[in-house]
């Protein structure tokens, strides 16, 4: 599947497809297919996440292994996320983007979880294109303290 052309046209509409393609209602379908056309070959989705022992770790995935992480997590929970602020540096084809966000279970309820995406973005030319997000849920708040996204 070849990327929308209005998903890959700037850092803005990147980032912006990628909260967009994976927030929704409880075992609403997410278009998985256009999700994975916003990362360049070899990309890596980085959550910080605690593991049994209470200890941050990084966890370093692809998008399939991301998709197949959360699944679970999306049929059962409405999760929307959106961009809160964002810092922008762009070097040559190179982007990296701060972007502070919101989680809540439903569009423009009350907040449930806050963090930051570091994005590293690149431009081939043609398009715009993810290479890795690392995130770290600064804060999260009401039901979904023991979930995650």
């Amino acid at each position: 599947m070849n990327a929308h052309p209005e998903d890959v046209a700037s850092t803005e509409a990147i980032v912006q497809a990628s909260y967009a393609l994976l927030s929704g209602r409880a075992g609403e379908p997410r278009d998985w297919d256009r999700f994975r056309t916003l990362y360049a070959p070899g990309a890596r989705l980085i959550p910080i996440e605690r593991d049994a022992a209470g200890i941050a770790r990084a966890r370093v995935l692809t998008p399939d292994e991301w998709i197949a992480a959360r699944a679970d997590f999306f049929a059962r929970h409405s999760f929307f996320e959106y961009e809160t602020s964002r810092e922008e540096t762009r070097l040559g084809r190179l982007t990296h983007v701060w972007s502070r966000y919101e989680a809540a279970e439903s569009p423009g309820g009350p907040p449930i979880r806050r963090g930051a995406n570091s994005i590293q973005l690149w431009h081939d030319g043609t398009r715009w294109w993810i290479l890795s997000i690392a995130w770290d849920a600064i804060e999260a708040l009401g039901a979904l303290r023991d979930g995650r996204p």
